[in-house]
């Protein structure tokens, strides 16, 4: 008879991928769930990848990355953050979700206390349980999904090991601003917590963002390729930090990952000559689209980055019982008890045409007028 190993139990199956399979059993349904962009690899890092399979770069890379990358970003770090970054403070993953494994299993002991703000990424909690640590949750919904220093610092204990930033956020799309990153550097610095900074969306910014590595010496930031470049299946990252914790990080993978996928590795050196600006424009555009229909039904989160409405459920409905009334009328959005302790919101996600945006949000406004929606 199997027996599973305990700490598979301390996590669940993503409340994000069933959505995902529900969406196969409906027909044509408004979909507005899955975070991903929808627009394709650009022709010039397609050219890029075939070059290099044609080309036998199809083996194994070094596990820290191909040295061209990694110079690749430390270029980019020090015109993003100002911060100077040696190659070996530099490791190449298998997307950001391969960074945050690789960085929490190396610093999560059993025990160890990790603060995550509340609503936060789905993998957040899940990782750190799975690792042994446990998760401290900072509400953030009556501070208008910031962080405020001083009930920051009083969840702060003799076991608190690291602090989980997203910014631009994934499910609220706030961005930190500065004032509010270096308060809570000041913080971290007096009781030496380490802070993940996890950038993903950096350039799906729609105001002026600041990396924590900015303002905190002692963070760790990892940033990846597949929203910006639109490739997600692709799986490419990175981690910069002390160099303790990347070659740390770096002989984790050894036994893990091994390498980032080699193949997309010098595919990604073709990304500097690829001009994102009209994507990030079409988002920021989406966005509002949403935002000016939305907000006459809806309470929502600061959207300020990243592609995502966070909303609260009409009429004292739960976001899990909105989120089933708009299933039932063939609309996929996320129940925000996936990405937080309370379940008062929902997730969604405008990386769609327009035209279906406006079909999506036009009947978001019409179920939280129904009578299944007001009891």
């Amino acid at each position: 008879m199997t027996r599973l190993a305990a700490r598979v139990g301390r996590i669940d199956s993503s409340g994000i991928r069933k959505i995902f399979d529900l969406a196969r059993s409906l027909k044509d349904p408004i979909n507005l769930s899955i975070g991903q962009p929808d627009f394709d690899v650009a022709p010039a890092i397609k050219d890029a990848a075939i070059s290099a399979i044609r080309a036998g770069r199809n083996t194994y890379t070094q596990t820290q990355g191909i040295p061209e990358l990694r110079e690749l970003v430390v270029r980019d770090e020090a015109s993003y953050t100002g911060r100077t970054y040696a190659p070996e403070q530099v490791l190449i993953t298998s997307g950001v979700s391969g960074g945050l494994f690789l960085a929490l299993l190396t610093l999560v002991d059993d025990g160890d206390e990790v603060i995550i703000p509340d609503p936060y990424f789905v993998m957040y909690k899940h990782l750190v349980n799975l690792f042994g640590g446990t998760p401290v949750y900072l509400d953030t919904y009556d501070t208008g999904f910031g962080i405020d220093a001083e009930r920051l610092e009083k969840l702060i204990t003799k076991k608190t090991k690291l602090l989980l930033l997203n910014s631009p956020g994934n499910p609220t799309g706030r961005i930190f601003p500065k004032a509010e990153l270096e308060a809570i550097a000041k913080v971290c610095a007096k009781h030496g917590i380490t802070v993940i900074s996890d950038e993903i969306y950096r350039a799906f910014s729609y105001v002026p963002t600041t990396s924590m590595a900015e303002v905190y010496p002692e963070t760790l930031v990892l940033v990846g390729h597949s929203k910006t470049f639109g490739m997600t299946g692709w799986r490419l990252g990175y981690a910069c930090g002390s160099a303790e914790i990347i070659q740390a990080m770096t002989k984790v993978q050894q036994y893990s990952f091994v390498c980032a996928p080699s193949v997309v590795q010098y595919a990604a050196l073709a990304c500097p000559n690829v001009d994102s600006t009209d994507n990030i424009n079409a988002y920021r555009r989406k966005r509002d689209l949403m935002v000016g229909i939305l907000s006459s039904k809806f309470e929502l989160a600061p959207p300020d980055g990243a592609f995502y409405l966070w909303a609260k459920a009409p009429n004292g409905l739960t976001g899990d019982q909105f989120v089933d009334l708009a299933i039932k009328n063939n609309m996929l959005i996320i129940p925000g008890s996936v990405f937080s302790e309370r379940t008062s919101h929902f997730r969604i996600c405008y990386t769609v045409k327009d035209e279906v945006l406006k079909r999506g949000a036009e009947l978001l406004c019409k179920l939280a007028d129904s009578k299944a929606a007001k009891g």
